[in-house]
């Protein structure tokens, strides 16, 4: 688990490296658009697993979906219903939003991002503090 919130950490790091997301950018640098987008599905299968691995320990439950999964999360006490609806938007994934914001309406690809990096940010501090609770014990 250590390695996937690494990786977690160092992702959500490098979704503010490139500076603002704004439509110009997008249309100058349309792979940086790609890069995020990739980025965010990275960050989400990564979530996906965490709360598979915890919802296997601690609930004997072995989710399909990462909705199912996040759900399984909130009932093992890895992350609260608030977070757990922050990284399952209505709208769909982060990554979803984004593909479909690239070509339809650029300008709310960093809304998304900055919505994404925050509920990731949670997430990781969450977990990391619940590992080290759980090891304690």
């Amino acid at each position: 688990m250590e390695n996937r919130l690494l990786t977690m950490r160092n992702s959500v790091g490098q979704l503010g490296a490139p500076g603002p997301l704004d439509p110009g950018r997008l249309a100058r640098d349309p792979a940086s658009g790609l890069v995020v987008e990739r980025v965010l599905a990275l960050l989400a299968d990564l979530a996906f697993e965490v709360n598979c691995q915890v919802a296997a320990a601690v609930l004997g439950e072995r989710p399909q979906t990462h909705a199912a999964a996040l759900g399984a999360a909130v009932r093992a006490g890895l992350i609260d219903a608030d977070l757990s609806a922050a990284l399952a938007p209505a709208d769909g994934p982060h990554y979803v939003q984004v593909q479909l914001y690239l070509d339809t309406e650029p300008e709310r690809v960093a809304a998304v991002v900055s919505a994404a990096v925050a509920g990731y940010q949670e997430y990781v501090r969450l977990v990391a503090g619940w590992t080290a609770a759980t090891a304690d014990r």
